[in-house]
Formats: structure tokens, C-alpha cells, sequence
């Protein structure tokens, strides 16, 4: 999970070049889809993907990610912790384990 300094250099970074008036919700939820495209781009042809170019373009998806969650006033490590504990048990294991079926076709 980011730490208080992935955060606060980001949001020293946006300060110091006034980018806060371009950061909108919706502003920063269209980057992360942007910035996803460009990750899937990655593996367009093939899974064999640049190591070095995934790492930017996943580092980029997550830079819009954690702004967003900024924005919003959100912490990120509480909220995907909430999630998961939320898919828990939507998957659980003794259903679940080595399927990738989605929770609502799960076996009874």
C-alpha cells in the first residue's frame, strides 16, 4: 500500500506546477482508464511485455489511482482492505479455490 511519502510527493509535485485545478474527480477517474489502456497496450500482441514499460505505465495508473483517492478524501489502504474483505465473501475458498468463475455462478 502507498506510503504518507508516495502521497505527499505527489501532492507536492501537483502543487508546485498548480495542477490541482485540472484534478476533478472526473478528470482523474478519465486519466486512470487512459493510463489503464496504455498498460493493456502493453500486452496488445503479446504476454511477453517490456518488464521496463509495464512498470511506467502501471506506476502512471497508479499515480491517477492514489490522486483520485486524495481528491476524494479517501484512504486507499482502507478502502481496498474494505473491498477485499467484501469479496471474501463473495469467493469463498471452499468455492472458489482454482476457479475463475464469477461469484454468482459459484457452485451452491
Amino acid at each position: 500500500m502507498p506510503t504518507d511519502a508516495a502521497i505527499d510527493a505527489l501532492r507536492a509535485f501537483v502543487a508546485e506546477r498548480d495542477w490541482s485545478q485540472f484534478h476533478s474527480r472526473a478528470n482523474l477517474a478519465k486519466s486512470i482508464s487512459i493510463e489503464a489502456g496504455e498498460l493493456l497496450e502493453c500486452f496488445q500482441w503479446s504476454d511477453d511485455a517490456d518488464p521496463a514499460r509495464v512498470e511506467e505505465e502501471l506506476a502512471d495508473v497508479l499515480t491517477y489511482c492514489l490522486l483520485l483517492a486524495d481528491r476524494l478524501g479517501v484512504d486507499p489502504q482502507d478502502i481496498v482492505l474494505r473491498k477485499l474483505e467484501e469479496t471474501k465473501r463473495k469467493y469463498p475458498v471452499e468455492k472458489a479455490a482454482g476457479r475463475s468463475t464469477k461469484y454468482d455462478q459459484l457452485p451452491d
